[in-house]
């Protein structure tokens, strides 16, 4: 009885709090603001701050921007501001790009090694920024340590794959190369066994919770940089048309949003238009046809990247594929009664560009908007403040992964064959009587086939 009664006296606070909070809605109604369309300087809207009030805020770095570029454009408004510092350093981030490729295979694979360090870094100092306070055990030791244990494993593998002759050559690279899956197994245990040893009992969940956040980052950022390294070794123009369409994506979608853009796009990045994204789409797809046609002629760009083992150095020289070859094609009656052409001359590569192109401005832009959700999730504006005007590494490779992805799954389905180069080496690395019993077995095969005559093999 004495519990009903209080239950009574409560009802009326109830019901004027949930009057109070209907009457707070409708003057936001009347006023004309959109939560969802007024975010607040972070990009978090206040509604998003009241829901996750719970999640610890990362601290927001300062403007870097250098002193120059701050007085030479103290007079303009900080939109044109801004427009013009993301302008300047993405030029010259594309005049560093250009000087890599220039520098070779080696370099760049380097360069992609330091991006994926830094993108690792960006990632988890944001999950030490929010649970540093609790003050858990071995967090950033662990984190690194499995970063190194899964390097070791994917650039083993690509080791033992594309340096198979020097890895047999030298006795400790064999003997790396035959226990490699084990050794990188082994390593991961260690480190297993350390996080386990590590747990406290107060903070078992947090624990469990960065070590799944360290996890993902690996899946996210290390898996997907191996992969920029397997496009790179089919052809320096498997890893440089994605990434010039993305980046052309991502400048012509700005362009096109900061003059023309009026239709939002998407909540989770209250900046981006429909115009933008139609616009990019339409200028990447041009530029990959353009930028396929120019580097498909240069045998630099279209050649697998082999080690040379007389050298002992990169070699990127061969005789180009039919994929980079000009042919000429039939144009369709609608195009034909538009240009005035009956046909055209192309060079294959140019039809996949429009494949990737295409990917890079409708899908690509799908790994920015999750990088958004991660950052609004934590009231973040961007993952660092290394970049003027475009904040970290990661801010800028957020669609480069997936793209990455994208590419060495689609060549793999429709460009990828077999290897003659790779088998052979690997038949030079059996003993004499399999080698034997191979060449037998090939040997009465081509006959069966007709392709070797039996009386030159009796000869």
């Amino acid at each position: 009885m004495e519990l009903e009664i209080r239950h009574i006296k409560n009802v009326p606070k109830m019901v004027f709090k949930r009057a109070a909070e209907g009457l707070r809605v409708s003057s936001s109604v009347f006023q004309g603001s959109d939560s969802e369309l007024k975010p607040d300087k972070d990009g978090v809207s206040d509604s998003e701050s009241k829901v996750d009030s719970g999640v610890p805020e990362v601290p927001v770095p300062p403007d870097d921007t250098p002193e120059v570029l701050n007085k030479a454009l103290s007079g303009l408004s900080s939109r044109w501001k801004n427009w013009w510092v993301r302008g300047i350093l993405t030029l010259a981030m594309i005049s560093f790009f250009f000087i890599i490729i220039y520098l070779g295979p080696m370099v760049l694979m380097m360069i992609v090694l330091c991006v994926q360090i830094k993108c690792f870094h960006e990632i988890i100092t944001i999950g030490y920024s929010v649970y540093h306070s609790y003050d858990l055990p071995w967090f950033r030791t662990l984190s690194w340590y499995f970063l190194l244990c899964v390097n070791y494993f994917f650039y083993g593998e690509t080791v033992t794959d594309y340096f198979f002759t020097l890895v047999q050559r030298e006795e400790p690279l064999r003997i790396l190369s035959k226990y490699h899956r084990f050794i990188s197994f082994a390593l991961y245990l260690t480190g297993f066994c350390m996080f386990v040893l590590s747990l406290v009992k107060k903070h078992y969940r947090l624990q469990f919770y960065m070590f799944g956040w360290t996890h993902v980052t690996l899946l996210i950022v290390v898996t997907q940089s191996h992969l920029i390294i397997h496009n790179l070794f089919e052809g320096m123009i498997w890893f440089i048309v994605p990434i010039s369409c993305v980046i052309c994506n991502d400048i012509m979608a700005y362009m096109f949003g900061f003059f023309f853009g009026r239709t939002p796009l998407i909540k989770l990045s209250p900046k981006k238009t429909w115009e933008g994204f139609i616009g990019g789409l339409f200028a990447t797809i041009v530029f990959g046809i353009l930028l396929s046609y120019v580097m498909a002629s240069c045998r630099y760009f279209v050649c697998p990247v082999e080690f040379n083992n007389d050298s002992n150095s990169f070699q990127v020289d061969c005789e180009p594929s039919e994929l980079f070859q000009l042919q000429e094609y039939t144009l369709p009656s609608v195009l034909e009664s538009v240009t005035g052409w009956t046909t055209v001359r192309l060079y294959p590569f140019q039809i996949h560009s429009i494949a990737l192109s295409s990917f890079a401005s409708i899908v690509g832009p799908f790994g920015g908007f999750f990088a958004s959700g991660f950052k609004r999730a934590f009231k973040i504006k961007d993952f660092a403040n290394t970049i003027p005007g475009h904040g970290g590494i990661m801010d800028r490779f957020d669609c480069q992964y997936i793209m990455a992805t994208f590419v060495n799954v689609y060549i793999a389905s429709f460009i990828r064959g077999p290897n003659p180069s790779k088998v052979i080496q690997q038949l030079l690395a059996l003993r004499p009587d399999q080698q034997l019993h191979i060449f037998n077995s090939l040997k009465a095969h081509l006959i069966e086939k007709g392709l070797l005559p039996a009386m030159e093999v009796n000869a």
